[in-house]
């Protein structure tokens, strides 16, 4: 006997596609399945689409591990992960082979008992209550599935991502710092990004520093604004109308946690323009502007793609508040253990892995299309 199924609209007919019904895998041709959570024996990803041939080692990935990995300073969780990642599959005498890439990162620092008091509660701006009523029950170890751990592998496969990119199209992407909270940062030189832990691009984060030691004494936590640049991106990727460039783009960044607002080019600031500045002009020296952020119509403009990011104050903070129990009891909760005063300040490294995964898929749909 055949199960009926729980959609109604399989009983006339449609079809789904499953592949990525669970949400858990992104791209059409360099597709990215990612897997664990935050307190499980491993956090992975699976890379299907790879081209072949590409020089790829653990070294290249591991490098944009590091930055991203938790407790590189005072300011960030002081959960110890060394963020070793292990290649699987994939790859022979280093070269890619085409086939399946399987990457393994073990969790060799979870502190689970962190999490017992909290097992029944709800946290405030967590997922707890959402994903417990969705599926009737949740991981509260760490956040489970729905904590930061699984930027982890995002980021592994952003590197492979990237270091394609760069070998075959010399694609650069870069993500610095624009805000953290009240302060915001002055731009001086992208050269300062990766000399201090806020991947700021100054010279002097000092009061960047004081503001954090504060705020992580008090037990509260803040938000944060960064920009992610994409440049010598090709003309013409990007297809639409429903798979739109910048559309992919606003959507796997909106996908990253604790991400609330997107904008690409001059986004809100559009709201005030005129459409005779905010148009970009084209002249037989190229564009004078670029309001657009890189992509006009769904498809880049081959100008830099520019899109900010706005990421919320971490969820997870020793400041008692109010809260139900999952018998929809009034409650009192306090997280303890470690947690990152402000998610963003590790984001920068997150946000270019995103952008590299989206723009590969594209690049290789447009090269399957469009060769000529």
């Amino acid at each position: 006997m055949v199960q009926q199924s729980f959609y109604p609209c399989d009983s006339v007919g449609i079809f789904f596609d499953d592949k990525n019904m669970s949400g858990n895998t992104l791209g059409k041709i360099f597709c990215v399945t990612n897997f664990g959570e935050s307190h499980g024996k491993v956090v992975g990803c699976v890379i299907d689409g790879c081209p072949a041939r590409l020089p790829l080692d653990e070294e290249v990935i591991q490098k944009e591990l590091d930055r991203r990995k938790p407790g590189t300073s005072r300011h960030v969780t002081q959960r110890q992960e060394s963020d070793q990642v292990q290649i699987l599959s994939g790859v022979y005498q280093g070269l890619s082979t085409g086939t399946p890439i399987a990457l393994l990162i073990p969790n060799t620092d979870a502190k689970s008992k962190d999490y017992t008091d909290i097992e029944h509660l709800f946290r405030p701006g967590h997922a707890d209550y959402t994903y417990w009523k969705k599926y009737g029950i949740r991981d509260p170890r760490g956040g489970g599935r729905s904590s930061a751990r699984l930027t982890a592998p995002t980021v592994a496969a952003g590197a492979v991502a990237r270091w394609w990119l760069k070998n075959h199209l010399a694609i650069d992407i870069q993500a610095y710092m624009l805000q953290i909270g009240t302060q915001t940062i002055a731009f001086e030189d992208l050269l300062f990004v990766n000399q201090n832990p806020f991947f700021a691009p100054c010279q002097d984060t000092e009061y960047l520093a004081t503001y954090l030691d504060h705020l992580r004494k008090s037990g509260d936590s803040c938000g944060a604004l960064l920009q992610v640049i994409a440049r010598n991106v090709p003309v013409g990727l990007g297809e639409p109308i429903y798979d739109k460039l910048d559309a992919d783009i606003a959507k796997v960044m909106m996908g990253l946690n604790a991400v609330k607002g997107v904008e690409i080019g001059s986004g809100f600031d559009s709201v005030e323009q005129l459409g005779s500045q905010n148009g970009d002009i084209i002249t037989t020296e190229g564009f004078l502007s670029n309001h657009a952020g890189g992509i006009l119509g769904g498809i880049s403009s081959g100008q830099d793609i520019v899109v900010k990011v706005a990421i919320k104050p971490t969820s997870s903070i020793r400041l008692p508040r109010p809260t139900i129990n999952t018998a929809g009891e009034a409650s009192v909760i306090s997280t303890l253990g470690r947690h990152d005063p402000c998610v963003g300040i590790r984001a920068a490294p997150i946000l270019e892995a995103l952008m590299a995964l989206v723009l590969i898929d594209h690049v290789l749909i447009h090269r399957a299309k469009n060769e000529h």
